[in-house]
């Protein structure tokens, strides 16, 4: 089962893509920045709970 807060990251960066998608936001928008900002938090998550 995945980490709640991985889930809630990742279901803030679908809604923010769907927006982003949706308006046709440019790269470099503060939308678009936050969805990479939510890829580098989930990425790390994911990494640290991953079995070493």
């Amino acid at each position: 089962m995945a980490d709640p807060s991985i889930k809630q990251l990742q279901g803030e960066r679908n809604r923010l893509w769907a927006e982003a998608r949706r308006k046709g936001l440019p790269v470099g928008s503060p939308q678009r920045d936050r969805i990479a900002q939510l890829d580098a938090q989930i990425r790390d998550l994911k990494a640290a709970a991953a079995p070493k």
